[in-house]
């Protein structure tokens, strides 16, 4: 198979993945003072909503936190890509072109590697835009553009420091005294001594931020879904409720989310096809929404070029780091529910390849198709659920990606209700949500006989999420193990095959060297060691049991 059109960048991942590359970066979690942004703003009448604009493209941007074309440097997006891949649920193989190989091992605590650098410095540059925002106006407006405007970077600001606080520290509950990540806000003066805030703190700023855009926003669509509406401010507050452990106003929030959007579930048939690529999909609250020029900054560095298995010029089929489920998992997934078709199987089978085609091969041929330069063959448990926008076989990377769907919503809506001991309500809204649009023959009292009636909210999670980012971030919040491999027969690399009990200091993220350089009183997390391959084998997560 000839992978000549990914010599230059394949080098560069062997030699750059996991190597120090980020020394000319500067920390950018700083603002223009109030008085300079106010005296650019008045010379530049745009300047405002321009400002206001880049906050939301750089949420998956190709090149946005380090510039140039690194393949891995694709903002939130990518993010969510690495959340899932140090979990439980996701892998791609460590065959020499995974840029994301860092995450499987679980090298990504180096403080020198550039994939944690970009995992940290992306929230803070998206923090340092929505403060301009915030200073762009008097501190006391009533006028409402500029009160939508400050609720937008707020509810941006709050989501930006839920993506950092559960690396960085341990569940809020029991680590609320602990240290977390640096606060900084519109206010803040000196981002260069600035120690790590309380996780107590963080959270209080999180709430304050997403409180103020509730209600401002409540009422507000946005005629784009990449920007933040009423239904997304609850959204975000709903998986804050859920960090926190306030499990009614949790489910209150993600109630309140459902009834703004007015969004219903994307039914059987529309999820029976690869799909999850359009923004205007209507069971999409937020997202990104890809343009063909955002795409051609650099195609590779694209959420398509990795976690679709259809695009042509992509790491995924091109270099065949295909994104896999768990077989784990995937065994647990009834047979009968539409999910179970988002992979192949042990045959290389799925329903969803009936539905498409890819230079002549139809159904599971497609599976074994070969084209040079373009695609290597699928194995088994390969994700097929992410389509193409453009086409399957196209080169062109303009698939969209969710930041929010409203299945998320209704599943917050029935953890919080099972969780504040309305569990009759919850098995309703769980029942009705698998049973009408994903497994008509699901029985939620069989479910539950099986697992825990919060296990088995999780295992939907799990299924109905994969590779939307939310792997790592549950299994902190629910103080779970990460439990990847049973047995040596599970077909998960050898590097990546590893066990790792929660509370082991290292699931914490290390602040990167360069940003303890810039800010002297960050005093980095320690402990724990990176997994070895093999290691605690015993464990076992509720779910994959």
């Amino acid at each position: 198979m000839k992978i000549s059109k990914y010599a230059i960048v394949a080098l560069s991942a062997l030699t750059f993945a996991a190597c120090n590359d980020i020394d000319e970066q500067v920390y950018e979690g700083g603002s223009l003072t109030a008085d300079q942004l106010k005296e650019t703003n008045e010379a530049i009448a745009s300047r405002i909503e321009a400002t206001f604009s880049g906050m939301f493209t750089m949420m998956a941007e190709p090149g946005n936190s380090l510039g140039g074309t690194r393949p891995d440097d694709w903002g939130f997006a990518m993010t969510c890509l690495s959340n899932d891949l140090e979990g439980a649920d996701a892998w791609i193989p460590d065959n020499g072109y995974n840029w994301f190989s860092v995450c499987g091992a679980w090298s990504s605590r180096n403080a020198n590697y550039a994939n944690p650098y970009i995992r940290y410095i992306a929230p803070y540059k998206q923090i340092k835009i929505a403060n301009d925002v915030i200073n762009s106006y008097p501190e006391e407006t009533t006028d409402s553009t500029a009160m939508n405007r400050i609720a937008q970077a707020k509810a941006c600001r709050a989501y930006d420091y839920l993506t950092l606080a559960p690396f960085f520290q341990f569940n809020y509950v029991d680590h609320k005294s602990d240290p977390c990540v640096p606060l900084v806000t519109e206010k803040t003066q000196d981002a260069a001594t600035n120690p790590r805030a309380t996780v107590e703190d963080i959270y209080k700023q999180i709430m304050e931020d997403l409180n103020y855009a509730c209600e401002v926003l409540e009422n507000y669509t946005p005629d784009n879904k990449n920007m933040i509406s009423g239904a997304v401010a609850y959204g975000l507050r709903a998986r804050a409720h859920l960090n926190m452990e306030m499990w009614a106003e949790a489910a209150a929030d993600a109630d309140k989310a459902i009834e703004l959007s007015g969004a219903e579930p994307a039914s059987i048939d529309e999820v029976s096809t690869p799909s999850f690529y359009d923004i205007e999909d209507h069971n999409w609250l937020w997202g990104y929404d890809m343009t063909v020029a955002k795409q051609q900054i650099a195609r590779y560095a694209t959420v398509c070029s990795w976690t679709c298995s259809f695009s042509a010029w992509a790491y995924a089929a091109g270099a065949g780091v295909y994104t896999h489920i768990n077989k784990l998992l995937y065994d647990k997934i009834p047979a009968t529910d539409v999910r179970k078709g988002w992979w192949l199987d042990e045959n290389l089978h799925s329903p969803l390849l009936e539905t498409i085609s890819w230079g002549g091969a139809t159904g599971d041929d497609i599976a074994t198709l070969e084209i040079d330069d373009q695609k290597v063959a699928m194995d088994a448990y390969t994700n097929v659920k992410f389509g193409m926008y453009s086409g399957i076989g196209s080169e062109v990377n303009d698939n969209d990606f969710p930041f929010m769907r409203v299945e998320e919503m209704i599943l917050i809506k029935a953890e919080g209700l099972a969780k504040s001991g309305k569990e009759a309500e919850a098995k309703t809204v769980l029942s009705d949500f698998v049973k009408n649009y994903r497994d008509p023959n699901y029985d939620v009292e069989s479910a539950v006989m099986q697992r825990t009636l919060a296990d088995e909210i999780w295992f939907q999670r799990r299924v109905e999420l994969w590779g939307e980012g939310f792997g790592m971030p549950d299994i902190m919040r629910l103080k779970k193990p990460v439990v990847r491999f049973h047995s040596n027969s599970d077909p998960y690399p050898d590097n990546y095959r590893f066990n790792v009990a929660y509370g082991d200091r290292y699931m914490l993220l290390r602040f990167p060297e360069q940003e303890t350089n810039n800010n002297s009183a960050i005093v980095n997390n320690e402990g724990g060691e990176q997994p070895k391959p093999g290691q605690n084998p015993e464990l076992r997560d509720g779910v994959t049991d």
